[in-house]
């Protein structure tokens, strides 16, 4: 099989995964829906789908490469199918409830939370035991620490930055400060530390197949920038079904969908930024886990279901065009994107 004929049965497999699995499980979703059932698992699942695609693409076209960490990337591939196996179950079975702190929950919810933070804990294993050099190969190296650190802190500067310019536009110019005294904010954010690795595996899962995989290939098809902006787009495009049927209600799905696009291509410029200065991979997946974990401290709503059932309107979309382009979209214009490559795949 010549380079470009693995390249693109690469590039077939990694499709048929992180948006065949995605898409087809976004029927489930939206069946889910129509129910109801408990949903939370749906996104959390569908993290995992990008670097699935890569890996397994890579364990069928790298079967002679002995650098390929197929233990790593076997346990990971396993995570995510007992995440599948969860979606489904939640749905052909969605009366199934367990008692916790004398509330009942969804046994499905449940074990997914198990299912993550075990399978972070055991993809821990094999990652580490693979080596430096097969780490390095493809891509799981920590590289350039002090770069590295630099990113992460200009990111959390940047995103309570935008935070509170979003609340000043709102006529709530202390909002921000006023969360930030509170010392359970912090308790929240010191524990996000421990959690990063109790739960890093879907977080990786995207990063992986967006920045590791998908990112290079685009720039080499439409250059630094374009190409960014186009993996932007197709990043928000990949959260269709969660956009009508998990984020918020169907009515709302269009303009969902918009704000997902405009944070897609812009926190997808800064993640490539990141990802450009440093080539460690792990900076963007922690970005993600911060950008995630830490609308709960934005919103001073400590409730999983503040990202379900949001109340987005079009006026919204204005100040989150401006506010996003303003704080990560300007970083397109860096040097880092000045870099030459090569136009074909």
């Amino acid at each position: 099989m010549t380079e470009t004929a693995k390249t693109k049965k690469q590039f077939l497999i990694f499709l048929l995964i992180a948006y065949g699995v995605t898409y087809v499980m976004g029927i489930l979703t939206w069946y889910g829906s129509t129910i109801p059932v408990e949903m939370s698992i749906f996104p959390s699942a569908q993290m995992f789908y990008p670097a699935a695609g890569v890996m397994l693409a890579y364990m069928l076209t790298e079967e002679k490469d002995s650098l390929v960490p197929k233990w790593f990337y076997a346990c990971f591939l396993l995570v995510t199918a007992a995440m599948i196996a969860l979606c489904i179950l939640s749905v052909a079975m969605p009366q199934q409830t367990v008692t916790m702190m004398e509330q009942s929950v969804s046994l499905w919810a449940v074990l997914s939370q198990y299912v993550i933070i075990g399978g972070s804990i055991l993809c821990w294993i094999p990652l580490l035991l693979s080596g430096k050099k097969r780490r390095a190969a493809y891509g799981l190296g920590w590289k350039k620490w002090k770069a590295s650190f630099f990113c992460i802190l200009v990111f959390l500067l940047l995103y309570f930055g935008r935070a509170a310019a979003a609340y000043a536009m709102e006529g709530e110019p202390g909002a921000i400060l006023e969360i930030l005294a509170d010392p359970s904010a912090w308790i929240y954010m010191l524990f996000l530390v421990v959690n990063f690795f109790l739960a890093f595996a879907p977080f990786l899962g995207e990063e992986y197949g967006w920045r590791y995989y998908l990112q290079p290939l685009l720039q080499k098809r439409f250059g630094m920038r374009a190409g960014v902006l186009v993996l932007g787009v197709v990043w928000g495009v990949w959260h269709v079904f969660l956009d009508f049927f998990y984020y918020t209600t169907p009515d709302r799905g269009l303009v969902m969908l918009i704000s997902q696009m405009i944070t897609c291509v812009a926190l997808g410029i800064f993640f490539a930024w990141t990802y450009l200065k440093t080539d460690n991979i792990w900076v963007p997946v922690i970005l993600h886990f911060l950008n995630n974990n830490l609308t709960l401290v934005i919103a001073n709503d400590y409730s999983v279901e503040v990202l379900e059932n949001q109340q987005v309107t079009w006026a919204m979309i204005p100040s989150a065009l401006i506010l996003n382009g303003i704080f990560f979209g300007l970083f397109l214009l860096s040097k880092e994107f000045r870099r030459s490559h090569d136009k074909k795949l």
